[in-house]
């Protein structure tokens, strides 16, 4: 297991949130890249969309088979990725940089807030391998 970026935040669901202002910006881990696989296809929402905790944030179809990613918390999709249209594979190559998913104005700061830190991602996904 490698170490995370410490800037980020991160959800059970594998995706981390990069806070920046009034926008936090979201991709999935490299853990998660790594499970599935080459990704071949992104199917991603459109900019203006509120979304809600557990709604569709996009799907990902890979040589291992398909993911859904959900909204972590009450946002507005300011932009999409549109790079990975052409080259779903960013997000294998370069996860926390060009791979990165969507743009969103969260309803409540503190809800990204309240996400896990680095530490606290490497040791649930240290508990996942212990299952």
């Amino acid at each position: 297991m490698g170490s995370y970026p410490t800037d980020l935040r991160y959800t059970e669901k594998h995706e981390w949130v990069r806070p920046d202002e009034k926008f936090v910006t979201i991709g999935v881990t490299q853990w998660a890249a790594d499970q599935l696989g080459t990704i071949s296809f992104v199917e991603l929402p459109y900019p203006g969309e509120l979304l809600r905790p557990g709604d569709l944030l996009g799907r990902m179809s890979s040589n291992t088979g398909a993911t859904a990613m959900q909204m972590p918390f009450v946002g507005q999709i300011n932009a999409v990725n549109q790079a990975l249209s052409e080259s779903p594979g960013l997000i294998n190559s370069d996860p926390y940089g060009d791979g990165w998913i969507v743009r969103i104005e969260p309803a409540d700061p503190a809800e990204v807030e309240s996400l896990m830190q680095a530490a606290d991602y490497e040791a649930f996904l240290a508990g996942k391998d212990a299952d």
